[in-house]
């Protein structure tokens, strides 16, 4: 359900054939022999734990080999290539088990939950928001996500393709702040000055910029205009409900 854009990865870009077969667990095992040491949710586990830590730029099967202490040709048995691998993590972290929306809070509620749990999603692996899911491979936990969520939100009223968009509105909305979030803390890393030094730092100028006269409406704002106690990301989502209310109660009508 998630998607990112401009990324330095894309989704599908593997065999998606054997991608789709390492999703929905539908390839041949073994029946007889010794447990193997090795499995493949070990094996994307451990590429998770190294893009949370390290992003995208880390990861190589290579890299997920010494995570888990094995030769590189190994990981070859289970999955075919880096795509593949991918895939098979966008899906793993998606996983929609902890959508904290209440079956019977209703619709609005429902989208609330989304977003938050989306945003919370992007925070504990921001390394997806370097990657190009404009077509994504659908494994279970998309599409579990994805019923989930409709099954909440059908009885807006809308047309299937409105209910889509509703979720593609949700989802975009929340990958802007999740990004512009992102970018705050890498710009904090690579300057060594915190968001109140860097603004800090231009306030002389400003000040006199201000008193010029010639930036009248941004002069008359209150000192609280541009401060970080208002919670634009809430806000901004309760205005997109608001006039999903407003569609909602027309078509009703």
């Amino acid at each position: 359900m998630t998607s990112g854009t401009g990324g330095t990865e894309t989704s599908g870009s593997g065999d998606i054939a054997r991608t789709l077969e390492l999703l929905w667990d539908t390839g041949r095992r073994p029946s007889r022999g010794p447990k193997p040491a090795l499995t493949l949710d070990r094996i994307v586990e451990a590429a998770v734990r190294l893009a949370d830590t390290e992003g995208l730029e880390g990861l190589s099967m290579r890299r997920v080999a010494a995570e888990l202490g094995t030769g590189t040709m190994s990981l070859y048995r289970y999955v075919p290539g880096k795509g593949e691998l991918l895939d098979l993590m966008l899906d793993r972290v998606q996983r929609p088990s902890e959508n904290p929306a209440d079956p019977g809070a209703g619709w609005r509620a429902a989208l609330e939950a989304l977003a938050r749990a989306t945003l919370a999603l992007y925070r504990r692996h921001p390394w997806l928001l370097q990657v190009n899911q404009s077509r994504p491979i659908l494994g279970p936990s998309a599409l579990d996500g994805m019923e989930k969520v409709l099954t909440l939100i059908r009885p807006m009223g809308l047309s299937d393709p409105e209910l889509v968009s509703a979720i593609i509105m949700i989802d975009g909305y929340v990958v802007g702040a999740a990004r512009s979030q992102l970018y705050e803390q890498e710009a904090e890393r690579r300057t060594g000055l915190t968001d109140a030094e860097f603004w800090q730092a231009q306030v002389p100028m400003l000040e006199k910029a201000m008193a010029s006269g010639r930036y009248p409406v941004m002069a008359s704002l209150s000192e609280d205009a541009f401060g970080r106690d208002f919670d634009h990301f809430e806000f901004g989502l309760q205005r997109i409900l608001d006039g999903l209310e407003v569609l909602v109660a027309k078509r009703r009508a």
